[in-house]
C-alpha cells in the first residue's frame, strides 16, 4: 500500500552527496513487449527510486525492471505538468548559487522518466514554469541541461514540451525595471479565475493598498477589490489533467518557507494580478515592515512618485529611480539589512494569495469555474521536493547552501509543505501560508490538522507524528532575517 494523503515520504541520501544540478540524459530503457522501465542513473537518480520505492508505490513490483512507481496514480495518454522551481537563473554571491537557488535538473529529468513510464509515447509532459519576470527562462534551461533532455525525448518519440508560462520579461538594472519585452507566452493561453468570497481576502482590510509585482499598485488593485479577487493562470496549468509538482526547498524572505504551497506562484501569466504585501494608508498600518520606523513614511512619501515616473516616462524614468535608489540605500538601508516590502514574518498578505492559488489549481476548471467544495473532485497534484542541496538564509534568490540530501514526496500539497517545515527546524504553526492552509474557510485545502499528519522515512527519528519528531534531530535552517526568532521550533 502506498502513502495517504495524511502521511508524507523522506528520503536522505547517505553522506549527503551533492548532484551538480544538470540533467543527465533520460535513463527510459525500451523493453521487447514495447514497455519502457527507468535505470536507477546518477546521485539524483537513485535518490529519486529510493524515494517513491520508500513511499510503497508498485510494491508488488519494487526491485525489478516492471517496477512502475507512478502507475497507480498516472494513466497511459494523460498530459502531467511537471512544475519547478524555475524562479533565477543566477545569484547575487556565488557563480555556482543556482544549483540551491533552481530545482536540480536531474530531479526533474528522473521524474519525467517515471511518468513517461506511466503515460507512455501517447502520453505528454510539460515542464512549465513562469519564472521571476527578469530571468532569463532560456539561459535557466541550458544550465539545467533540460533543452538537450528535451531533444532525446523527442528522438525517442515522447512528447516533451518546455514552457514559459510568462507574458513578459524585464530587464533589470540595480533592481529597477529599464527594459520589458512581450513574450509569447502560454501557448495554451490564459484563463481567468474569480474566487470572489471563496478567497483567503474576504475580510482582510488591505484592499485599495495591496502591492504586487510591478510599479503600477493600480493593477493588482484592480483585481483585488469590489468583491472581486481575480488571477491570471496558465491555460497549460488549468488543462492538465495532473499537476505535479517540483519545488527547492528554501527559506522565504515574505513566507519563511518556501515548498509546494508557494511554489504555484509561478502558474500565473500576470504576476501583478498577485498581492505580494499591504501598504500603509488610510488608516492602516499594512505590513510591508514592522510599525514605529520614522524613516517608513519619510521613505514611502519619496518612492511612490519615482515608481510612477518609472512607469509614465520611459528611459528616463527608470534611469532616475535606479539612481536615486543607490541614494535611497545609504540614507534608509539595503534590504539586505532592512526589513520593506513585506520582507518579515508580519506579512499578512502573500499567504493569501498563495493559498487562493492553490485553490484553484485543485479545483480550477479550464473555463474559469470550479469545482464543487468535496476532496473527490479536486485534481490529482502531487508533491516531490528537492532538498539534496536546500537554500537558508535570504531565500529564495540570495539564500546560503544546506547540504541536506533530502528529498520528500506526498500527494497532498500542505502535508509535504508541513513536513518540511518540522525537518527545516521551524513550528509550522509559526508560519501561516502553512498553517493556513489546513483551515481554508472555503474550497479546504485539508480535512485534517498538520498534526495529524505521519513521516515516513528512512531515517527512524524522523518517522511517525510530526509533532513527535525531537528537534534535535532535524536540520536547524537558518530563517531570513525577517523571520529569525519568531518561526523555529523548540521541544515541547
Amino acid at each position: 500500500m502506498s502513502i495517504t494523503t495524511d502521511q508524507v515520504c523522506v528520503y536522505q541520501v547517505a553522506g549527503r552527496q551533492e548532484p551538480d544540478g544538470r540533467a543527465r540524459p533520460s535513463a527510459l530503457r525500451a523493453r521487447g513487449d514495447g514497455t519502457c522501465h527507468v535505470e536507477r542513473e546518477g546521485i539524483a537518480g537513485r535518490a529519486v527510486a529510493d524515494l517513491l520505492e520508500l513511499a510503497g508505490l508498485d510494491a508488488g513490483n519494487a526491485g525489478t525492471p516492471q517496477w512502475n512507481p507512478f502507475g497507480s496514480l498516472i494513466h497511459p495518454g494523460e498530459t502531467v505538468v511537471l512544475k519547478p522551481n524555475l524562479v533565477k537563473e543566477s545569484h547575487p554571491r556565488d557563480p555556482e548559487g543556482w544549483r540551491y537557488v533552481l530545482t536540480d535538473g536531474d530531479v526533474i529529468r528522473t521524474v519525467a522518466d517515471y511518468v513517461f513510464q506511466a503515460v507512455g509515447q501517447s502520453g505528454k509532459v510539460v515542464v512549465a514554469d513562469g519564472p521571476q519576470t527578469d530571468s532569463s527562462f532560456t539561459e535557466i534551461v541550458r544550465i539545467l541541461g533540460l533543452d538537450r533532455l528535451q531533444d532525446q525525448y523527442l528522438a525517442q518519440g515522447y512528447q516533451f514540451e518546455l514552457v514559459d508560462l510568462r507574458k513578459e520579461e524585464w530587464i533589470s538594472r540595480g533592481d529597477v525595471i529599464t527594459e520589458r519585452r512581450k513574450l509569447l507566452g502560454d501557448p495554451a493561453g490564459y484563463v481567468a479565475y474569480d474566487l470572489g468570497d471563496s478567497s483567503e481576502f474576504v475580510g482582510h482590510e488591505g484592499a485599495g493598498y495591496y502591492y504586487g509585482a510591478d510599479y503600477d499598485e493600480g493593477e493588482v488593485n484592480r483585481h483585488h477589490t469590489g468583491g472581486r479577487h481575480e488571477y491570471l493562470i496558465s491555460g497549460t496549468i488549468a488543462r492538465a489533467a495532473v499537476l505535479l509538482s517540483l519545488p527547492k526547498l528554501k527559506t522565504h524572505k515574505k513566507a519563511g518557507v518556501t515548498a509546494s504551497l508557494k511554489n504555484f506562484v509561478g502558474i500565473n501569466g500576470d504576476k501583478n494580478w498577485l498581492p505580494h504585501h499591504t501598504e500603509a494608508g488610510g488608516g492602516l498600518p499594512g505590513d510591508e515592515r514592522p510599525a514605529g520606523d520614522p524613516r517608513q513614511t519619510a521613505e514611502k512619501s519619496l518612492i511612490r512618485p519615482l515608481r510612477r515616473l518609472a512607469v509614465s516616462v520611459p528611459g528616463l524614468g527608470p534611469w532616475f529611480f535606479r539612481h536615486a535608489k543607490r541614494v535611497g540605500r545609504h540614507v534608509f538601508g539595503d534590504t539586505a539589512a532592512v526589513i520593506r516590502s513585506g520582507n518579515w514574518y508580519g506579512n499578512d498578505t502573500i499567504w493569501r494569495m498563495c493559498l487562493d492559488l492553490n485553490k484553484i489549481a485543485l479545483y480550477g476548471n479550464a473555463d474559469g469555474t470550479l469545482r464543487p467544495e468535496m476532496p473527490r473532485y479536486r485534481k490529482r497534484h502531487y508533491v516531490l521536493v528537492d532538498g539534496l542541496l536546500a537554500g537558508e538564509g535570504r531565500g529564495p534568490l540570495d539564500p546560503d547552501p544546506v547540504k541536506a540530501g533530502l528529498l520528500v514526496f506526498g500527494t497532498h500539497p500542505a502535508s509535504v509543505d508541513a513536513t518540511c517545515a518540522v525537518l527545516m527546524g521551524f513550528d509550522p504553526e509559526k508560519i501561516p501560508i502553512v498553517r493556513q492552509a489546513f483551515r481554508c474557510r472555503r474550497y479546504p485545502l485539508a480535512e485534517w490538522d498538520w498534526r495529524e499528519v505521519e513521516s515516513l522515512s528512512n531515517r527512524p527519528e524522523w518517522c511517525g507524528n510530526l509533532r513527535k519528531i525531537d528537534p534535535e534531530t532535524t536540520f536547524h535552517f537558518v530563517p531570513h532575517f525577517g523571520w529569525t526568532g519568531h518561526i523555529e521550533r523548540v521541544q515541547t
